[in-house]
């Protein structure tokens, strides 16, 4: 069987599963997510998630079918301290019958040495979204050191985190295999998320060779058997293109569709 941590069409497939198809432009509308549900529907196969503001999740539910996971942000981008605006955003997620919420953990507050923020919204954020995958997103380009990282990772699962996410994708510096490889380190630590939590890489992975480095260091630190959408996801915009390039070109299957949808 090919290796996706070396084979580029492999590693296309994979990605695709893997794959949380993003949207989070302050100007989306129901059309552009319509959109964006009809391209995780593709010839190629399914993605994992599309991931939308809690005001559309519950029209992308409308749009997709059910083997396709909708995932909804939380205290989206800013990552903030009010507990009641975060449990609003999930509760609103939760009524929309998304299946995922995407958090990002107060991390200028961590970065100023209070855990205790941090925490507390986590753990209020988990609470009001029992049974829904939680992603918490570090903001690991904002938190900078490889201490407050491991930090952040170490507190993520201690609250109940189901993956660790590094970025928004809205600041200068989002997913890098140096901060990965610390998150990973700090899932691979505990002795019960270490078979349990996931780890979602988010923000600049445009090519499948780049996430293919992703794929080398989930497989290394946690194993082969996490390189499934239940343990590892790809949160993109743009990565889908370079999936069906890498799928429809002379390296695919017999018989693979020569394009995209």
């Amino acid at each position: 069987m090919p290796d996706a941590t070396h084979d580029p069409v492999a590693a296309a497939r994979l990605a695709l599963r893997c794959l949380d198809l993003t949207s989070l432009n302050d100007s989306d509308s129901e059309a552009d997510i319509a959109r964006l549900c009809a391209r995780a529907q593709g010839v190629f196969g399914p993605v994992a998630a599309v991931c939308v503001w809690p005001r559309l999740a519950a029209f992308a539910r409308q749009q997709l079918p059910a083997g396709i996971c909708v995932a909804a942000v939380a205290n989206f981008p800013d990552g903030g301290t009010d507990h009641a605006r975060a449990v609003q955003d999930t509760q609103a997620i939760v009524q929309a019958g998304a299946q995922e919420v995407d958090v990002v953990l107060p991390y200028a507050a961590l970065r100023a040495g209070d855990e205790a923020a941090a925490v507390q919204l986590l753990v209020a954020v988990r609470a009001a979204c029992p049974g829904l995958v939680l992603k918490v997103i570090l903001e690991t380009g904002a938190l900078q050191t490889g201490p407050l990282i491991r930090r952040a990772s170490e507190l993520a699962i201690a609250a109940g985190a189901d993956f660790l996410k590094t970025s928004t994708g809205k600041t200068a510096v989002s997913a890098t295999p140096a901060a990965a490889e610390i998150m990973l380190q700090a899932i691979a630590a505990d002795p019960v998320a270490c078979s349990r939590v996931g780890f979602k890489a988010s923000g600049g992975i445009r090519t499948v060779t780049e996430a293919m480095t992703y794929f080398g260091l989930v497989a290394r630190i946690l194993g082969p058997d996490a390189l499934r959408p239940e343990r590892l996801r790809i949160g993109a915009s743009s990565l889908l293109t370079d999936i069906e390039a890498v799928l429809g070109g002379p390296g695919a299957a017999p018989g693979a569709p020569a394009q995209g949808y």
